[in-house]
């Protein structure tokens, strides 16, 4: 297969629900993230296209699966999930957006890796966590960005990222599930981030099974403080 060039992705489709995704062909990656942990920006930041995928201060601004060719090819394809977490709709609105989201994590064969996106300096929220243990139970590769990099020094940068590998080794986590820094602002990740999309996309050996593993949680709140 040839390189995946991310500069070539173009909107595909918007999509409500699973049935109206495109069909279960070739392979696609998918970011997800809670409300306005830098999901967007960072698919934005990797594609080299500002207006690629809608960002903007409000939470909640994704609301459909949005679907991204690449290598204009339908067979390729990037996937900005809704964003979780506080928006300004109704309770209906956000359980229907969970809902849609749930579904789609849990049915989609053609979906090879996630990307979760994670604010550097509020890490490990509920949302992350249940995304995380989702991901190892279905046997889905993740890979973490530890996003708006640029908030923090470079030494607190990277004792987050240190911690949060820490977390991932103690729960048999990290043979399946990688973490990285990010900005969007500073480029900084962006080779890294295409890196592990493309061994994703391209075909290949299935990441080995975890064999023990422990559930991830937040109940220790000095490991992950609000920085």
């Amino acid at each position: 297969m040839a390189k995946i060039n991310f500069n070539t992705a173009k909107f595909l489709i918007s999509a409500p629900s699973l049935k109206q995704c495109p069909p279960e062909r070739g392979a696609e990656v998918a970011f997800a993230g809670r409300s306005n942990a830098g999901k967007s920006s960072a698919l934005n930041t990797l594609t080299n296209n500002k207006k690629l995928s809608r960002t903007s201060k409000t939470p909640g601004c994704t609301q459909l699966i949005n679907f991204f060719q690449l290598n204009n090819s339908p067979d390729l394809r990037l996937v900005d999930l809704p964003g979780y977490g506080y928006a300004q709709v109704s309770k209906t609105m956000k359980n229907k957006w969970q809902e849609h989201l749930s579904e789609y994590l849990n049915e989609r064969k053609s979906l090879k890796g996630l990307i979760l996106a994670m604010d550097i300096r509020h890490p490990m929220q509920e949302f992350d966590l249940m995304m995380i243990n989702w991901a190892v139970e279905s046997e889905l590769p993740l890979h973490t960005l530890l996003t708006k990099g640029d908030k923090l020094s470079r030494g607190a940068a990277q004792s987050t990222l240190l911690q949060f590998r820490k977390s991932l080794k103690e729960s048999g986590f990290d043979r399946y599930v990688t973490g990285q820094i990010f900005s969007s602002p500073n480029r900084d990740g962006v080779d890294e981030l295409a890196r592990q999309i493309s061994t994703w996309l391209q075909p290949g050996d299935k990441p080995v099974k975890i064999a023990d593993k422990q559930p991830l949680s937040n109940s220790n709140d000095d490991e992950f403080p609000e920085l």
